[in-house]
């Protein structure tokens, strides 16, 4: 089979140990990214299977339409809103979902939330430029660390929050706040005093129709003037434009990212990067090597599998059927 993988920015996937798992096929890897859908395609006519690097390439109906040859597009971690399902069954191409961990994406925000209060970049940077000790910073010890969303990487979060002396105050479903308090933790009363309360907010949830742009300029106003905003989920759950434009008003004093609307940035002026309350990570969440073993690992599986004729984590097996 003819297996293409795109958007392998680093160049790494062939040196993966999990790489050997697709000896025998022929394999074409894309160090680059592109979007316009006539390039996508020409890249993609010969392919028999598409292996996705999480959400980098977004696979609808316009694109899968002229691609024929294509029998399964086999996705590292689970399925999001880059990939129109539907589509694909239209066209009877099977799609296979990964495995993924909470792991490095907790390890990052962790990092940034400690980077972000002692504002670690800032002074690194200052020392490059000769100038010394040009910041006070903050601890974790005794903060309030506000987490939306309590789900595998939240509660992760708050183990760590918990560890380095910081409370934990949850907001999310009616579950979620109570396996909350189950597990010695606050759970806020509203939304409005989650964000007013928080030393600091971080997103842990998934990017739905519902969670689109469920953070908004008001909500943002309601944070502390040194509080922290952190992001490693979806740049998509904030409201588009009310981050940077809070940032400006100095509500919340500071921000900590890791996702943007519009990927890879390769604009030095890109407007957040302006900003010196803000530090700015390259959607580094998942880009760890034990994940890349693991998400990869499960991906070529699931396409040897496909070629051996016993499919499976096919998330549209009608597409079997037939």
């Amino acid at each position: 089979m003819h297996i293409i993988i795109p958007d392998d920015y680093q160049n790494v996937v062939r040196s993966l140990s999990c790489f050997q798992l697709l000896e025998g096929h022929q394999v074409t890897v894309y160090n680059d990214t592109v979007k316009d859908i006539p390039t996508l395609v020409s890249r993609f006519k010969e392919a028999d299977v598409l292996v996705l690097t999480r959400e980098r390439t977004a696979i609808i109906e316009e694109l899968v339409s002229q691609l024929p040859n294509l029998k399964l597009v086999s996705q590292t971690g689970k399925i999001s809103n880059h990939l129109d399902l539907q589509a694909c069954t239209n066209y009877s191409i099977a799609v296979a979902e990964g495995i993924g961990s909470p792991v490095a994406p907790a390890e990052l925000t962790w990092l940034l939330i400690m980077n972000a209060l002692r504002q670690v970049p800032q002074a690194i940077a200052a020392m490059k430029e000769g100038r010394w000790q040009t910041n006070i910073g903050s601890t974790v010890n005794g903060k309030l660390i506000g987490i939306w969303g309590y789900g595998k990487i939240g509660k992760l979060i708050a183990g760590y929050a918990k560890a380095f002396g910081a409370k934990v105050i949850v907001w999310g479903s009616e579950n979620s706040r109570a396996q909350a308090v189950q597990d010695g933790y606050l759970a806020a009363e509203s939304k409005a005093a989650f964000f007013a309360q928080a030393d600091m907010v971080t997103l842990h949830l998934r990017l739905t129709e519902s969670t689109k742009a469920i953070v908004t300029a008001a909500d943002l106003s309601l944070m502390k003037p040194d509080a922290v905003l952190v992001n490693t989920s979806r740049a998509e759950l904030i409201e588009e434009g009310a981050l940077l434009h809070a940032l400006k008003q100095g509500r919340p004093g500071f921000a900590a990212l890791d996702v943007y609307e519009t990927e890879p940035i390769f604009d030095k002026n890109y407007p957040l990067l302006q900003l010196p309350n803000v530090i700015c990570t390259p959607h580094l969440g998942y880009v760890e090597q034990n994940s890349y073993e693991l998400y990869f690992r499960k991906a070529f599986e699931n396409v040897v599998a496909f070629a051996n004729g016993t499919p499976t984590n096919i998330a549209n097996s009608e597409v079997l059927e037939g």
